[in-house]
C-alpha cells in the first residue's frame, strides 16, 4: 500500500485504516514526504561524499534517484513538437 501505511494491499488498508486515520496519513505525507525520499538523499548525500573524497567533485543531485536527478530534471523541460505529438497518436513514438 502508501508507502506499508495501513497494509500491504488496498484491501489491507481499508480494513485496518479508518478514513480519519488515511486523511491524517496523507496530510502527514504530503507535508513530509515519502520515507523512501529521505533514503534516497541519504544514500546519494552518501555517495556524493565518497566522490568528494576520492577527488570527484560530484554533487548530492548527480546521485538522486527520481524528479531530482538531472536526467529527469532534464526530461522535464524537454519540449514536444507537433510531429512529437503525432507519432506519438500514431504509435511510432
Amino acid at each position: 500500500m502508501l508507502h506499508g501505511v495501513g497494509g500491504r494491499t488496498v484491501a489491507e488498508a481499508k480494513q485496518r485504516m479508518s478514513y480519519p486515520e488515511a486523511l491524517r496519513w496523507f496530510a502527514y505525507l504530503k507535508k513530509h514526504g515519502s520515507p523512501n525520499q529521505h533514503l534516497h538523499r541519504g544514500f546519494a548525500l552518501l555517495a556524493a561524499q565518497i566522490n568528494n573524497a576520492l577527488g570527484g567533485d560530484a554533487k548530492v543531485t548527480d546521485f538522486m534517484l527520481g524528479e531530482h536527478s538531472p536526467a529527469a530534471t532534464q526530461e522535464s523541460e524537454q519540449e514536444a513538437s507537433l510531429m512529437d505529438v503525432f507519432n506519438l497518436l500514431a504509435g511510432r513514438a
